[in-house]
């Protein structure tokens, strides 16, 4: 009868950590990149053309980045105090940031040349930004109250707004309507601001008493691209407004411990990113403003930004860590950019183009397939199959020659702790185990002392790494105190096996507690 291989038992394992789509996806921004600054990241902004650079702001500068290597290609450090939302054009050619003077600079991007000033402020200006319709109007605003649209070419201001009562550090055009100008300030209100009439259209929010906003500082106001709902953060309290509907608040939603400090949309919108001071990044679903994912950073998030082709997450935090998460696009998504309809293709105008490259082949060497083909022979030929003999594993071989030392030697030898504990259930059969572990001394004593250390409190293996531990224990009680590291390891195994035992008194107390609160639940329906 020839020998049997060691037969191993499964054993249950347990239910992995189930992953939704949207988890696995935001879970492939991996690889972040951190760079330390000299001061808080205030401020992080993608441009729209691409390479999709994006800008910086930390202390007195601001720095511009590739996104492809992380390495800084500019640096705009011509500010006369700290310097504040780096907002680069549409077109990636102007660069406009204000600081706490009350300056606001607009720079060239490639020569970093300063091309306008705009000087009325007298306090911190903390927003800058150019109007998506109109490039050469820039919305500012600032802790003096006052929220301003520049017109660029003629450095002078279209239109002051003076409807807040404290600091306004939030602010947006609406990218539907250009006169149309969303604003969140820290006397608790949002507004919608009309240039054509000077005055504000919408107050959301209420500065008298106590209401849905309340005294709490606005820290974020953001439009939805269609124009109709607004954003506004508030403390931890994320609120939906419907501008349609004059103001009236759809939705409020209290998810992070802490106050929420930035908030941004993906390419189409579909999802909101919010960052806190709880260290927190949460993804929330638009259709329900449910939270679908969340990533923790090492320190409070002060600004967040998600890149238009959504391969890059920059997140600036307070203690100047700027952490940027790349992702890998699919092939699939690139695909409609390289086309036969894209735009590149139908202004190439070529044959190749509209056939999708179907003719890149035409006049290139083939290659040949290196890998050797499986011989046919005629389909009458008679074939002669002769079976590999398995190879045993190592103990097996010992196991078959009945030494069961070093059978178990070989099984406590990067081995998994399942086909270890198999080999002991085998010597427990062929009552070879008490031969196994006899004659041992501290070296190999070692390793079967480990092995019950990591593995007694498993509930596949506890049972039997119970009854091995008190057989090693009867067997080496007089030798005990004269190798310190076994005198350890068994001292530590006595504390798990005491730590186990309570953990499972403290169980059979709330089981028998909640049987009791079922019992009484049953009775009273």
């Amino acid at each position: 009868m020839d020998y049997q291989p060691l037969v191993l038992r499964k054993h249950a394992k347990p239910a992995p950590e189930k992953h939704s789509i949207e988890s696995r996806y935001w879970r492939s921004f991996k690889s972040p990149v951190f760079v330390k600054e000299y001061a808080p990241v205030t401020s992080v902004h993608f441009t729209l053309s691409k390479p999709h650079k994006y800008a910086v702001t930390a202390a007195a500068r601001v720095h511009i980045y590739a996104p492809r290597t992380q390495k800084i290609i500019k640096t705009v450090a011509r500010f006369k105090d700290v310097a504040r939302s780096g907002f680069i054009r549409d077109d990636g050619k102007l660069l406009v940031a204000g600081d706490d003077s009350g300056l606001i600079q607009i720079f060239d991007v490639n020569s970093r040349a300063i091309l306008r000033t705009l000087d009325a402020h007298k306090q911190p200006v903390h927003v800058t930004k150019f109007s998506t319709l109109d490039p050469t109007q820039v919305l500012s605003c600032s802790d003096d109250t006052t929220v301003r649209l520049w017109d660029v070419p003629s450095q002078s201001a279209i239109t002051t707004f003076t409807p807040h009562t404290d600091y306004v550090r939030s602010g947006q055009v609406s990218t539907t309507d250009p006169h149309l100008i969303l604003t969140g300030s820290y006397d608790g209100t949002v507004r919608i601001l009309d240039t054509r009439t000077g005055e504000c259209e919408l107050l959301m929010g209420s500065t008298s008493g106590r209401s849905s906003t309340g005294s709490v500082p606005v820290e974020q106001v953001l439009m939805y691209p269609s124009g109709t709902v607004a954003l506004s953060a508030a403390g931890s309290i994320l609120r939906v407004w419907d501008i349609v509907a004059g103001g009236r608040c759809l939705r409020a939603m209290s998810n992070h411990q802490k106050t929420v400090t930035s908030l941004a949309f993906n390419t189409n919108s579909s999802r909101l990113l919010t960052g806190g001071l709880d260290h927190m990044v949460k993804v929330y679903d638009i259709s329900n403003y449910n939270v679908v994912h969340t990533m923790r950073y090492s320190a409070p998030v002060i600004c967040l930004a998600l890149s238009p082709d959504e391969t890059h997450i920059a997140v600036g935090m307070s203690d100047g860590t700027l952490s940027v998460r790349r992702r890998q696009p699919k092939a699939s998504e690139a695909a409609p950019a390289n086309g036969p309809l894209s735009d590149a293709s139908l202004r190439a105008v070529t044959l190749e183009s509209f056939l999708g490259g179907a003719l890149s082949g035409i006049g290139q060497p083939r290659t040949r397939d290196r890998a050797k083909k499986k011989p046919l022979g005629d389909v009458d030929e008679f074939k002669v199959e002769s079976k590999r003999r398995r190879r045993l594993k190592e103990y097996d071989r010992f196991l078959k020659t009945f030494k069961y030392s070093a059978a178990l030697d070989s099984a406590l030898r990067k081995v998994p702790p399942a086909t270890t504990f198999a080999l002991i259930q085998e010597l427990v059969y062929r009552d070879g185990l008490r031969t196994a572990l006899a004659g041992r001394d501290d070296v190999l004593l070692e390793p079967i002392l480990r092995l019950l250390l990591k593995y007694v409190a498993d509930p596949r293996f506890g049972n039997m790494a119970c009854d091995v531990a008190g057989l090693v224990i009867d067997m080496y009680a007089p030798v005990l105190g004269q190798s310190p590291t076994i005198d350890s390891l068994f001292l530590r195994l006595r504390k798990k096996l005491e730590a186990e035992l309570q953990l499972q008194n403290d169980l059979v107390k709330v089981k028998g507690a909640l049987d009791m609160l079922f019992a009484f639940a049953a009775l009273s329906v």
